[in-house]
């Protein structure tokens, strides 16, 4: 934060902190990272419907943590990883792993050899883009 004549100006970072800062009321339950396992770059999770969950797991070059209930399976990612991308629907963003308003948290279906839990997330963004039938972002057309 910088401040200038008495006016301060935030900066993008500070935006994104105190947004992802905000939590909406309800229960609030956070994917546990398994014993044994760091997780030195912090974990968001990835949702998609359990429908996809089995067609994704094979397309993936490394499959991360996996955890899954009747309605959704979540990947463990790396913190930020939705940064300047916008994953593509049914897929859902959890920051901090945290799932809200999931009576139960779901169980782990997939551990990974090694003391990592994450999935890639550019690999998985990819593969859920695919199967969505949704463009990446990047290669979306620019309007001015």
């Amino acid at each position: 934060m910088t401040v200038t004549s008495g006016t301060r100006v935030l900066h993008l970072d500070t935006l994104v902190r105190l947004q992802r800062g905000h939590r909406a009321p309800g229960t609030l339950r956070r994917l546990p990272v398994p014993d044994g396992m760091t997780a030195p770059m912090g974990c968001d999770a990835v949702a998609v419907p359990a429908r996809l969950g089995p067609l994704v797991m094979p397309r993936l070059p490394r499959v991360g943590c996996v955890y899954a209930d009747a309605a959704h399976w979540w990947w463990l990612v790396p913190s930020d990883s939705d940064y300047a991308l916008e994953w593509p629907a049914p897929a859902r963003y959890a920051t901090g792993a945290v799932l809200h308003d999931t009576p139960d948290l779901p169980g782990l279906i997939h551990r990974p050899d090694g003391t990592l839990p994450y999935t890639p997330p550019i690999p998985l963004y990819l593969t859920l883009c695919r199967l969505t039938g949704t463009a990446p972002a990047w290669s979306r057309p620019v309007s001015a």
